[in-house]
């Protein structure tokens, strides 16, 4: 092979080996590069003192309890001077009974202009769900639960009453379911549930209630607090009531599913039903349904014959007649109206 055709190929090769090297060289540097950057130590936060945070979602209107919040650790640079923390004697149980101004998420510190302590201006206004109002109702030591109705309890409101009617005989004795799931925002003027020295419930009698209600509920709450001799009442209703009510919200439109299957919006349709208070579909009961001696219907209103009787024939008139009737008659009792029909007579 010719020389020269040898040392080209040589230095060919040379120049290769060194590309190579070079090229590796340079790879291996920029993988080594990131392998620092890992290891490098996360930064570390200074912890702070205790926050008190919610634990669910609380929606404006709230009424706050023991559940409602705890506290929590938070950073120190980002706590806030409205944030309520574990300091200066600060006792927590001095919030329940308080009312959510704005809403709080869970896990999100509660801000002293956030909520709304009974007392304050606009307190009540506050613990209002938006659309709704607020309606007291005078209630007789007897008739209120023995006082084992608190704030943000929910209630049924019973109308009992004394139907004279215009004729003889004894009069009807009923009660009426006339709303249900009230909501109750204050017991005369307390707010928030009473605790004593021992962690105990304090119970005491009351003769007003506030309640929560649509507009239209707030008319006929007040139709029913002007009836002459009717007696209103409280029927406390249980956390979980059955599922046929809802049943019936959905049924009448009252409730609207959500579309696909949002548990988020499951839920707002469930609590909202929960909530709703409503009047439609009331029960009843006479007094005919607790003695048998008692009247079902309201005393009828007979008519008096014009003229007596002669021979079984009478003289009278009836309801609708336009001239007096004579001759034989039957008596027709139609609900609580009694007509007299002629039978044959002439008029």
């Amino acid at each position: 092979m010719d020389s020269r055709k040898v040392i080209l190929l040589i230095g060919a090769l040379i120049v290769a080996a060194v590309t190579a090297f070079m090229a590796r060289s340079l790879l291996t540097g920029s993988a080594a590069a990131p392998a620092g950057a890992q290891l490098a130590a996360p930064p570390v936060v200074a912890t702070g003192p205790e926050v008190l945070v919610a634990t669910k979602a609380l929606p404006m209107g709230t009424i706050l309890d023991q559940t409602s919040f705890k506290f929590q650790p938070w950073p120190k640079d980002l706590v806030e001077g409205a944030y309520y923390t574990r300091k200066d004697g600060f006792d927590p149980k001095s919030l329940q009974g308080t009312v959510v101004r704005s809403v709080i998420t869970a896990g999100q510190p509660l801000t002293q202009g956030a909520l709304v302590k009974p007392g304050d201006r606009g307190f009540l206004a506050a613990a209002l769900t938006p659309g709704m109002r607020a309606v007291t109702i005078p209630i007789k030591n007897d008739s209120g639960v023995a006082g084992f109705v608190f704030p943000g309890d929910h209630v049924d409101l019973v109308l009992s009453q004394t139907v004279a009617g215009g004729g003889d005989g004894p009069p009807l004795n009923v009660s009426e379911t006339i709303v249900k799931n009230l909501r109750v925002l204050a017991a005369d003027q307390r707010t928030s549930t009473e605790i004593d020295d021992q962690g105990k419930t304090i119970v005491k009698p009351f003769g007003l209630v506030t309640v929560e209600v649509s507009p239209s509920l707030a008319e006929k709450i007040s139709v029913a607090r002007n009836i002459s001799g009717g007696n209103l009442s409280l029927v406390l209703r249980p956390l979980a009531d059955s599922a046929s009510e809802l049943d019936e919200a959905i049924a009448s439109g009252q409730v609207t599913v959500p579309d696909g299957k949002d548990p988020k919006a499951e839920s707002a349709m469930i609590a909202k039903a929960e909530s709703e208070p409503t009047a439609g579909k009331t029960t009843f009961a006479t007094g005919a349904d607790v003695s048998r001696f008692q009247r079902r219907t309201v005393p009828g209103k007979g008519t008096t014959p014009v003229g007596g009787v002669t021979g079984g024939t009478a003289t009278g008139s009836y309801p609708g007649a336009t001239a007096p009737v004579q001759g034989p008659v039957v008596r027709v009792a139609r609900g609580s109206t009694m007509i007299e029909v002629p039978v044959g007579g002439k008029k």
